[in-house]
């Protein structure tokens, strides 16, 4: 075993992969760019050096030299499937845990891994897959593929890039958004066309090998609750597969992997009809650890980083494939920084408060304080659960959901326990386009109830009744005889101002809501509510003027406006005006200034967390002002745009 290893990562899988080297008594070492220097996995090393950048191969080398480690641990993401950086740990004398170099290059080229796994027996998916394809060739190669047709990066993985077209007139922008989005991630612009399989089930396959020949399968993962091509909800087994399709699919996926001399933990992709289950193709091989392998983790009791280490060190696989078992069931959950209820647009700021599930494991980067902004991938955590069946797995899940409170960053908790309760979901009718297709109910409730407002506005009532000024200071509208009302204006994140009264003090109050009725309420300290006789618990933080409430796996920014009796702020930006809707870079600028342009033609793409969003103008025009141009870093709600009606 190692003395040390560097971790050549951030986030929650440094620290998972800490977890492991604590464990087995092995010094960790982290590497951190500036905007990362407080951050948890940085703390909890035993050494942490300054990097630029993670994507810095040098550097990276060199923090490891400096710190003695012996071996490196890519994690996923970065430079996790980089040929040249596998080489330049073996150069510099360090171990890469992880597979040899020459097989990240086979399998990290989606055309020739095609065809090496084809030579090997693997089933592919019918499509061309030409080297250097020009837009013109991929389109009449798509069209001779037929439609539907996916156009996919050669390079790289995780969805990026990635379009599926379904009408001939659509090829040509998807083929120039596919070019930019794999030059943009991967460096590489090549692009392949596949054969779309409707009603497509992802279903992956888990295998270990080592270095004295050895190489066995640990079952499937299920990931096909996607939405746009990035996984959501992940689970082993797959409620699809029976015990003869697991072994022929296990038994492809190791083929696969010896088929390029395969060292280390790597998982096989296929693409599965929910029409056809005996009916696999092979997608692609990733070479590195997986996001969702804590669910294998479960299922098997093995710790695959453990393995990683050990195999890496020159061991022997402990196991044979006949002592692989699956037990029971495991299910998890990603916990992103984004905003369903504003298209998933992506969301940041600082951590306030955060409050993890007991009785589920949580892979997690974040702590108190932790600032989230818009230069990584917009994953925070994962919350794993087992159970004995399926159906507990999935309750258990649920619960642990409804038990993770993170407050001053948006996520998509709250749509995790939506997607959960899915009846195709509990049912196990699985496939890659469920979560899309059911979007708008998961996504049709995004009112704030009657209860948080009121909890928002008593809190107000509550720090002014405890500031220990002046009692004939405080709001609480007391007259001799009677109380008469005190109005607060309370906005919620993404919504209008809802003018919410209060009578009387927060321990004994009448509260009216827009122009309901009131409703007899009353807070106390900690954030415990009594609204309309029935009593609610909140975790609560202030940010300034913000207010954030959590129960439930829900988490709700409500801002104080200016007093009601001030009357609300009605300023708003003109009908013209363009606004970013997210922090982040603007890609592309499609107009100039003075162009004439239609009511919903795209005028700027920016890009945050990996992700890309359109801008279109809201009217038709003339483009009478153009602040931004490619590459410039825009806020949220910074100014892209200013459209007059012609």
């Amino acid at each position: 075993m190692f003395d040390s290893v560097l971790v050549a990562n951030r986030g929650e899988i440094a620290v998972r992969v800490f977890r492991t080297l604590r464990r087995l008594g092995v010094r960790a070492v982290a590497v951190h760019t500036d905007a990362d220097a407080r951050a948890r996995h940085v703390r909890e090393a035993d050494e942490a050096l300054r990097v630029p950048s993670y994507l810095d191969i040098e550097a990276v080398i060199a923090a490891a030299k400096a710190s003695g480690a012996a071996a490196v641990h890519p994690g996923y993401g970065f430079l996790a499937e980089n040929t040249a950086f596998a080489r330049a740990c073996g150069e510099a004398g360090l171990v890469f845990i992880g597979p040899p170099a020459g097989a990240i290059e086979a399998m990290g080229d989606k055309i020739r891994a095609k065809r090496t796994v084809a030579a090997a027996g693997v089933p592919v998916v019918p499509g061309r897959d030409e080297p250097g394809l020009s837009d013109a060739e991929l389109k009449a190669a798509a069209l001779e593929v037929g439609l539907p047709v996916l156009i996919k990066p050669s390079a790289g993985g995780g969805g990026k890039g990635m379009r599926l077209v379904r009408d001939a007139a659509d090829l040509p922008d998807a083929i120039a958004s596919a070019r930019r989005e794999a030059r943009g991630s991967f460096g590489d612009d090549t692009l392949l066309a596949e054969r779309f399989v409707e009603n497509p089930r992802h279903i992956e396959i888990q295998v270990f090998a080592d270095a004295h020949g050895n190489t066995v399968h640990l079952g499937e993962r299920e990931c096909s609750l996607q939405r746009r091509h990035q996984k959501i909800v992940e689970e082993a087994p797959s409620p699809l597969l029976d015990g003869g399709a697991r072994a022929r699919m296990g038994a492809a996926a190791v083929a696969a992997a010896q088929a390029v001399g395969y060292v280390g933990a790597g998982t096989v992709e296929y693409i599965v009809s929910a029409d056809r289950p005996d009916e696999f193709f092979f997608m692609e091989m990733n070479t590195r650890l997986q996001v969702e392998h804590p669910v294998t983790e479960f299922v098997t009791g093995l710790d695959l980083v453990e393995l990683q280490l050990r195999v890496a060190g020159g061991e022997p696989l402990p196991f044979t494939q006949d002592d692989v078992a699956l037990d029971g069931h495991a299910i998890e959950a990603r916990v992103y920084a984004e905003d369903p209820s504003r298209g998933f647009l992506p969301t940041g700021g600082r951590v306030l408060a955060l409050t993890e599930p007991e009785h589920a494991r949580v892979d997690s980067g974040l702590d108190v304080g932790t600032e989230v902004g818009g230069a990584y991938d917009p994953m925070l955590a994962k919350v794993i659960v087992h159970g004995s069946d399926r159906a507990e797995a999935l309750h258990r899940l649920d619960r642990a959901l409804a038990a993770y409170t993170l407050l001053g960053v948006a996520t998509n908790v709250a749509f995790l326990r939506r997607l959960l309760a899915h009846p195709d979901v509990v049912s196990g009718d699985l496939d890659t386009g469920l979560v899309e297709r059911s979007l708008d109910e998961l996504t049709a409730d995004a009112s704030v109830p009657a209860e948080v407002l009121a909890a928002a506005a008593l809190e107000r009532m509550l720090a002014l009744e405890g500031s220990g000024g002046d009692p004939w200071d405080i709001p609480d509208g007391w007259r001799p005889g009677a109380h008469a009302w005190t109005p607060w204006i309370i906005t919620p994140s993404g919504g209008g101002p809802v003018e919410v009264r209060v009578q009387g003090r927060a321990a004994d109050a009448r509260v009216a809501i827009g122009g309901d009725p009131p409703v007899a309420a009353s807070l106390t300290s900690p954030f415990t509510l009594t609204y309309a006789g029935r009593t609610t618990s909140f975790e609560a933080a202030r940010d300034g003027h913000t207010l954030w409430l959590g129960r439930g796996g829900h988490a709700w920014a409500l801002s104080e406006h200016v007093r009601a009796e001030g009357g609300p702020d009605a300023s708003a930006a003109g009908d013209g005006v363009l606004r970013s809707p997210m922090p982040g870079t603007v890609l592309a600028v499609k107009a100039a200034e003075g162009d004439r342009v239609a009511e919903g033609q795209p005028l700027v793409v920016v890009e945050a967390m990996k992700m890309e969003h359109t801008v279109t103008a809201p009217l038709a025009g003339v483009v009478a002002k153009l602040p931004v141009r490619a590459g410039a870093q825009v806020a949220l709600d910074a100014v892209l745009a200013v459209i007059e009606e012609a």
